[in-house]
């Protein structure tokens, strides 16, 4: 029999991760010999545990929160979504070099592509809040040919920070001008914590945005937001957030495993049903 494929996820706390629902679905799915495991890891001894990886006979893992940018600094090559987010959540080896990726653009753009085609033909997009996952939204749509981004943030400072890394085409807005912004937006995307369960809010106001535009929110616990229930009953088409979480982890799986797996509706469902469980 083949050896053992392991892989992981690691954070601090890492209790609530649905990542090894996903990959332990996957590999029942394909029946492939692997494995996938939480590891809660202190911030303190992080560095240790990635050089330890391989001794520990770990093909690499996901990486969530707070070691994003500790294994950013850590890792020896950066593949170019990492080097843009600044951040990386995907370690795999290479041989025998430790590389580190960032999947959370992929996994914006390929939850879009998947349940609203043809989003990305717009040109302006408002993107609200300015934290480590609104990076990865303007990366990937940046890369989707967005001319027109627009960073609103309750600190405009955080904004600007943002818009000088990425450039041309990318501007910072304080909250108050939000509702201006909206006019001629194709696409509008949450990233802030507003609308997440137990901190229930509308981040914006979805009443000026055109008919034909999009609303995505990148919270899934509930799967419905206030921001998107406002944008339904307005009529718009809206995206929620699981999807992105499904999608960011392919292609982590596709290294670690050697099979690229699919985003499909029995995956879906399985989360949900844990979802729905937890409430």
């Amino acid at each position: 029999m083949a050896d053992l494929l392991k892989a992981f996820v690691c954070g601090h706390p890492i209790a609530h991760s649905r990542s090894p629902m996903i990959h332990g679905h996957w590999l029942r799915s394909y029946g492939i010999n692997g494995s996938y495991t939480a590891i809660d890891v202190a911030p303190a001894d992080f560095p240790a545990f990635l050089a330890g990886l391989g001794a520990a006979g770990l093909r690499g893992g996901n990486v969530t929160i707070p070691h994003k940018e500790a294994a950013f600094a850590s890792v020896q090559r950066r593949d170019e979504a990492a080097e843009q987010i600044g951040a990386v959540n995907t370690v795999w080896f290479e041989d025998g070099v430790m590389w580190g990726g960032n999947t959370d653009a992929y996994g914006f753009a390929a939850n879009l592509d998947h349940l609203s085609p043809g989003w990305d033909r717009g040109d302006v997009a408002v993107v609200l809040g300015a934290g480590g996952a609104s990076r990865a939204i303007i990366h990937a749509l940046k890369q989707r040919g967005f001319k027109d981004i627009r960073i609103v943030n309750r600190t405009v400072e955080r904004a600007e920070e943002l818009a000088r890394q990425f450039g041309a085409g990318v501007s910072a807005h304080s909250q108050g001008a939000t509702n201006e912004l909206l006019g001629d937006a194709s696409l509008l995307v949450n990233t802030t914590a507003l609308g997440m369960h137990g901190n229930e809010g509308l981040p914006a106001d979805p009443e000026g945005l055109p008919d034909h535009a999009i609303v995505t929110d990148i919270v899934y616990v509930p799967l419905e937001t206030p921001l998107l229930a406002a944008a339904r009953a307005r009529g718009l088409k809206t995206v929620d957030g699981l999807g992105m979480l499904l999608h960011q982890a392919v292609p982590g799986f596709e290294r670690w495993f050697g099979r690229r797996p699919e985003v499909t509706a029995e995956l879906r469902d399985l989360i949900v049903a844990d979802l729905d469980a937890k409430k």
